[in-house]
């Protein structure tokens, strides 16, 4: 898959499309050690905090992800084109915990260019990110109180904040029609 560095001034997705209907993997960990985990995502945010791009994930504490983004100071998303969507449900269904569930996929972890996680060679897109923040949910301080019927097990997601370090992707999510001034 041929994917191009671009810069997050100039990265253009449906965001919405992107983390509801296509899905992203999480990864987090150290590629050179073999010491990662990964696990598909639905939840989270693209924009810019703090004056910098960032990328915003959750995760519960109970996935063996979490242990691997509370040790480790960075993390890539990536996300695959429509042929990966059973590679990207067994992820974010069977535990790393039991074994190597990678190798049950057609995916092939890669170096990333900034980060120790990995990218993803079949990825069209590979962000790759630094944390910069992360926080506990806490159900007192739910504004909306449907949220809380998403935690019957009250296992609330740790957020996590990364500033936008690199991005490589296809075509198709470089922005052309934009003024690089702006």
């Amino acid at each position: 898959m041929k994917r191009i560095s671009i810069s997050p001034k100039d990265f253009q997705t449906r965001i919405h499309h992107l983390w509801y209907h296509q899905s992203l993997l999480l990864s987090s960990g150290d590629f050179s050690k073999n010491e990662f985990n990964c696990m598909t995502v639905g939840w989270g945010s693209i924009g810019t905090m703090w004056s910098m791009p960032f990328v915003q994930v959750v995760v519960r504490p109970t996935r063996y992800t979490h242990q691997f983004m509370e040790k480790y100071s960075d993390f890539t998303v990536s996300a695959f084109g429509r042929e990966y969507q059973k590679d990207l449900n067994l992820l974010g269904t069977k535990s790393g915990r039991d074994g190597d569930k990678l190798t049950e996929t057609s995916l092939t972890p890669i170096k990333s260019s900034i980060v120790a996680a990995p990218g993803y060679a079949e990825a069209e897109l590979v962000i790759e990110c630094k944390k910069m923040f992360s926080s506990t949910f806490k159900p007192e301080e739910f504004l909306d109180p449907t949220i809380e019927d998403k935690y019957p097990n009250k296992d609330y997601h740790t957020v996590y904040y990364g500033s936008i370090e690199a991005i490589f992707g296809t075509e198709k999510y470089l922005a052309t029609n934009i003024n690089s001034d702006s």
